[in-house]
């Protein structure tokens, strides 16, 4: 298993998430990054020729595999936004705090074991008046696709490097101390147990202390109220 996930997986990985209809949701949302960039799950590079080159200054490429920053020399040395290869995972970023203006999420958030985990740790290294800019596949809203997500889940994760299929975004994000300002959903060409697309913007929530009569302080988190499910599924 090892020989597939080091050397075939990864191929696997860049040819599917090349597809054209992928690269049209990518083409969406990675333009609106600026500034010093956090690339979550940077994989083979493919949100490179997505990027804004007059607004962004910086990518840092979280990728935690060797063998996908391998296949992303070419398009690396292709552009000229400065690349710095972060070889870490997302639960455990090892970046200062408020140092980054834009995090990107493109079809990342299925493969991390912690998700909320992993969305704290992009909360905590985002700017005050950063942004969160996502593309995630997930749970479907028709009853029928969403039980076959389930059935196949369990072998699908196996052969696709930990990829979930019944993930809810919305309900991730907002557990991981973010609050959606846009987002969209919908059907993309393809597969149609895996191509439920959400998409858009969040913020980071802060945790501020406050003062509480009959007691010394607590805190609470600003922004939107969030839901109630700390979806890990």
């Amino acid at each position: 298993m090892k020989f597939y996930e080091r050397h075939i997986l990864p191929r696997i990985v860049n040819a599917s998430c090349s597809a054209e209809a992928v690269g049209d949701t990518r083409s969406r949302i990675v333009p609106d990054a600026s500034g010093r960039v956090l690339d979550v799950g940077f994989g083979s590079g493919l949100n490179l020729p997505f990027y804004d080159t007059d607004r962004v200054d910086h990518v840092w490429a979280l990728e935690p595999s060797r063998e996908m920053w391998k296949l992303a020399q070419q398009r690396i040395n292709a552009h000229a936004i400065p690349v710095e290869f972060v070889n870490a995972t997302a639960e455990e970023l090892p970046l200062e705090d408020e140092s980054v203006d834009t995090v990107l999420l493109t079809y990342t958030l299925c493969t991390i074991p912690d998700v909320v985990a992993a969305l704290e740790q992009i909360s905590r290294v985002l700017k005050k008046d950063g942004r969160l800019l996502f593309v995630e596949h997930g749970a479907s809203p028709d009853e029928k696709i969403l039980r076959w997500q389930h059935r196949i889940e369990p072998l699908w994760m196996r052969l696709a490097g930990g990829c979930h299929l019944t993930r809810r975004t919305p309900n991730l994000l907002e557990a991981g101390n973010f609050q959606i300002h846009d987002l969209s959903s919908g059907y993309i060409p393809g597969w149609k147990i895996g191509s439920f697309v959400y998409s858009g913007s969040a913020v980071p929530t802060r945790q501020t202390t406050v003062a509480v009569r009959g007691a010394s302080a607590t805190t609470r988190s600003t922004g939107a109220t969030g839901t109630n499910a700390r979806d890990r599924h």
